[in-house]
């Protein structure tokens, strides 16, 4: 399976594909304004902003707060479970691939802090000492015969007495 780099992303492409998908979803909403701040929310999580909160995304978007974004995520009315379906739908149609297989790592998450639901120490190649493995799957996508196959180890004590 092919990965493109980020730098190798064809933008006009991407935008065009991008505006697709929020034409898609408009109609799970009750207004325009959950709309932008719908596409400015998935245009900050698919950036490479390496904080993503409610303020880095609306100042990303050029937003002066994050209300917009806040409004959206705890008041505004949409179908939340309409638009989860619509996403599925675009990625199997552009994206599916018959052969496919999910796969969700866990070793990829990490965190700083200990009082995170899931975080302990862990083996990860990649992290720094001081940091955490959070127990939130990260989704990938095999195929067939070139797929690790891991079975997951039993869930800590420490994180059982918490």
């Amino acid at each position: 399976m092919a990965v493109a780099a980020w730098d190798s992303v064809d933008v006009e492409g991407w935008d065009a594909a991008f505006g697709e998908v929020i034409d898609r979803i408009r109609p799970r909403f009750a207004r325009f304004e959950p709309v932008r701040h719908a596409a400015a929310l998935m245009r900050g999580l698919l950036s490479g902003l390496d904080r993503k909160n409610c303020w880095t995304l609306a100042e990303q978007a050029g937003a002066d707060s994050p209300h917009g974004l806040q409004h959206l995520l705890g008041r505004a009315r949409w179908d939340a479970d309409g638009v989860r379906d619509d996403l599925r739908g675009y990625v199997v149609e552009h994206l599916g691939d018959p052969e496919a297989i999910l796969v969700l790592d866990e070793t990829g998450d990490l965190k700083k802090g200990t009082a995170t639901v899931g975080v302990q120490r862990g083996v990860h190649r990649h992290r720094r000492p001081d940091r955490e493995l959070s127990g939130r799957g990260v989704p990938d996508v095999r195929h067939p015969g070139r797929a690790r196959v891991h079975r997951p180890g039993p869930v800590p004590a420490q994180v059982l007495d918490r």
